[in-house]
């Protein structure tokens, strides 16, 4: 919806300027001359008739009314901050459905609206981000998660622990670099719960950025349902060059790389900066208003992303 969005915009910016532009350099001029010939007739013009005379078409007045505000987000739109909802728990606990966030356009490349070729290089995802992206099975539908395995790096993700061999620097086929362990420290169990389950809270450090997952204790890891890289072991995964690993932070409750493989870097949309607004929506079906109508606000979670 978010892709078919975008080219509307783009086609009702472009029509209502080439509107504007055509009266402004083409009719208008036409309806003065046509008012200065009535003029130099000698007929006596009254006000209204000469007002009516250089009046613009409706078609021309609603294109000159809107094209400055649809111009406008436009460009901040595809090039500076898109709005978008949380409509799932994979990113919980930094993310709730119903939390709605601005992502920042401009953080990985200057993408055009329509077809995201990049126009200027801005800057590369960074381990610990949360991204959002072009979902690579079908890319007119976004995914949020969290940016683990960055090009070279080699991830591996066993018995719901977290392993990270970093690339070595470039130019260095070989280094000291080992695969390590992704310390975590426990939070609570029981603050979230799935199927009557509590979840264990942990705060995991993934790298410099400190950040808080869930484990569901009573789930069995999927494993057999992995993405299978060629040779390698199941849950073991090499990131290629121009793409990332990416996972949710809802860690037994997250469609992510780990079953469906990597996200290039031309399916990158931006980074997740903040939340802006909250709603809750605890309705049930015997409710008399609609379930999407908000039930509360929790502003509380308003605010920068970790």
């Amino acid at each position: 919806m978010a892709a078919y969005f975008s080219l509307i915009l783009v086609l009702v910016t472009l029509g209502s300027g080439l509107i504007w532009l055509f009266d402004a350099l083409v009719l208008a001029p036409k309806r003065q001359q046509k008012l200065a010939t009535a003029q130099a007739s000698g007929t006596e013009i009254t006000e209204e008739s000469a007002e009516k005379i250089v009046r613009e078409s409706a078609i021309v007045e609603t294109s000159r009314s809107i094209f400055p505000v649809i111009a406008f987000v436009l460009i901040l739109r595809s090039f500076l901050y898109e709005p978008f909802q949380i409509p799932s728990g994979s990113m919980m606990p930094t993310l709730l459905v119903g939390d709605f966030i601005l992502v920042e356009k401009f953080s990985y490349g200057l993408k055009d609206p329509v077809w995201r070729s990049q126009m200027v290089e801005t800057g590369k995802p960074e381990r610990g981000d949360v991204a959002v992206f072009k979902y690579p099975e079908n890319p007119q539908i976004d995914y949020i998660k969290r940016v683990i395995g960055l090009p070279g790096d080699r991830i591996v993700y066993r018995n719901k622990d977290l392993y990270i061999q970093k690339a070595c620097p470039d130019g260095q086929s070989e280094c000291d670099n080992k695969l390590e362990k992704v310390a975590r420290a426990g939070v609570n169990q029981g603050e979230f719960s799935q199927d009557n389950i509590p979840l264990i809270r942990y705060n995991e450090q993934l790298g410099d950025v400190s950040h808080d997952i869930l484990i569901n204790p009573g789930r069995r890891e999927p494993s057999s349902y992995y993405y299978n890289q060629g040779d390698l072991q199941v849950g073991e995964f090499i990131v290629p060059e121009g793409q990332y690993f990416m996972m949710g932070d809802n860690r037994d409750n997250s469609t992510d790389s780990r079953f469906w493989g990597f996200v290039p870097e031309a399916n990158l949309v931006g980074k997740a900066v903040a939340i802006w607004i909250s709603f809750e929506f605890d309705r049930t079906p015997n409710d008399f208003l609609p379930s999407w109508v908000p039930t509360g606000v929790r502003f509380n979670r308003v605010g920068g992303i970790i």
